[in-house]
C-alpha cells in the first residue's frame, strides 16, 4: 500500500510536503500527513488511547498521595468492582491499621464465599523488594491460604515475578501501571466527562 510511511523514504516526497524545511523538521510534517490518512474512527481511537494514557498518569499521582489505609480500601473497592464477592459487608474486609500480620485485606473469590483471597496493598517509591513478596508468600502459608494479590503503586523486580511462578500458591502481582488501567476500566476513582455515540447506516433497514 502506498501511503505517507512508504513515500517518506524518498527525498523528493519529503521536499514536496515541506520544501526548504530541514530534514528533522520534515519528519514532523510526515507525521501530520500520516495522521491525515487515518479514518475518523482511527483518529478517535488514537485520541481515546492518548487521553486514557494521560489519565492513568494523573490517576497514579493521586493514588500515591493517598493515606496508606485509604489506599487499602481503594484496593478492596477495585477488586469488588472487578467482580469478587458481593457487597462490601458480605464480601470484603480491610484489616486493622496495625497487627494485620502482613495482610491488608481479605475478599471472597465469589458471592458465596467458597474461597478467600488475601490482599497486600503497599505504596512504594522504588520496586517492591523480593523479600516483601517472600514474606507475603509466608503469610499465606501461615493462614493456610492458597491465593493472594499483591498490589503496589510502583513495580516488581523480575525475581519477584519468577518467585510467584515457582511457589505452590497463586500470587497475582499488580503494579502501578496495571492498577490505574484497572481503575479506569472498572470506573474506580474516576468519573465520565463526556460520552460519544458513533452511529452508522443500518443497511438492513433499507433492504426490500
Amino acid at each position: 500500500m502506498i501511503n505517507a510511511a512508504f513515500l517518506k523514504k524518498y527525498d523528493e516526497f519529503n521536499e514536496f510536503i515541506a520544501p526548504n524545511v530541514p530534514k528533522d523538521k520534515q519528519k514532523e510534517q510526515v507525521k501530520i500527513v500520516e495522521s491525515d490518512n487515518q479514518t475518523p474512527i482511527e483518529k478517535l481511537d488514537a485520541s481515546f488511547t492518548d487521553l486514557n494514557q494521560k489519565l492513568a498518569i494523573e490517576l497514579l499521582e493521586y493514588v500515591k498521595e493517598m493515606d496508606p489505609y485509604k489506599f487499602e480500601i481503594l484496593v478492596i473497592d477495585l477488586l469488588q468492582a472487578i467482580g469478587y464477592g458481593g457487597n462490601r459487608v458480605e464480601a470484603a474486609q480491610v484489616t486493622k491499621k496495625s497487627g494485620d500480620g502482613g495482610i491488608d485485606g481479605i475478599i471472597n473469590e465469589d458471592r458465596l464465599g467458597l474461597d478467600k483471597i488475601y490482599v497486600q496493598a503497599k505504596k512504594w517509591e522504588g520496586n517492591v523488594t523480593i523479600s516483601a513478596i517472600r514474606d507475603f508468600g509466608g503469610t499465606l502459608l501461615a493462614h493456610s491460604a492458597q491465593k493472594g494479590i499483591f498490589i503496589t503503586t510502583s513495580d516488581f523486580p523480575k525475581t519477584a515475578i519468577e518467585y510467584c511462578k515457582r511457589i505452590d500458591r497463586t500470587i497475582i502481582l499488580i503494579n502501578g501501571k496495571r492498577l490505574t488501567e484497572l481503575m479506569i476500566e472498572f470506573n474506580v476513582g474516576i468519573s465520565s466527562r463526556k460520552t460519544y455515540v458513533i452511529k452508522e447506516v443500518d443497511s438492513d433497514y433499507f433492504e426490500n
